[in-house]
């Protein structure tokens, strides 16, 4: 089976539009006539769900339509043992994208196509900041720093999807962070 484009995918491609996290861009980049068993092996057997998830959302479609039909209403958990292997259990498709390298990397790319020509030395301010938050709190709020000066000069509903999908690829607050911070 191969895997196949939509037009949805064409778009989210397109320059200017970050939808999806860094791997499932990278993912939808090299979908184009590979095979589904490929894809899903990638990320270290952590493709199988970013594939799932892009064929879900309509990103991806499978090369035979009755095929499709069977492999949306069945998960990828079914699948056959030399698709998958049965030894890494990878965590929710949620967590996994989740890390401070890719909320890092994804503020970069914010800060380099909104401040670096119209003010390098703000860019190169939050890229310095960017570089020394070393926990979810420090990249929060540096990431609120930036936002604010993203809602200036782009609007509050800009800043707005970028803070969703900042707190998205940021790691989870962990049950023994929250007492720390409460005591």
């Amino acid at each position: 089976m191969l895997l196949l484009k939509t037009d949805k995918a064409r778009q989210e491609l397109a320059p200017g539009m970050r939808t999806l996290s860094l791997r499932e861009r990278s993912l939808l980049l090299l979908a184009e006539g590979k095979p589904l068993a490929e894809l899903q092996g990638m990320y270290s057997g952590g493709g199988a769900e970013i594939v799932e998830h892009l064929l879900s959302q309509g990103y991806l479609s499978l090369s035979a339509p009755a095929v499709q039909d069977t492999l949306l209403t069945s998960p990828v958990r079914t699948q056959p043992s030399a698709l998958r292997p049965e030894a890494v259990t990878p965590p929710e498709p949620s967590d996994h994208l989740r890390s401070l390298a890719g909320a890092r990397m994804y503020l970069f790319d914010i800060c380099e196509r909104l401040f670096a020509r119209r003010d390098p030395a703000l860019a190169q301010h939050f890229h310095s900041a960017l570089r020394a938050a070393r926990d979810r709190d420090s990249m929060l709020h540096v990431g609120e720093s930036l936002l604010e000066e993203v809602s200036q000069l782009a609007g509050a509903e800009r800043a707005e999807t970028i803070r969703e999908r900042m707190k998205q690829l940021l790691p989870r607050e962990q049950p023994q962070d929250m007492a720390l911070a409460a005591a």
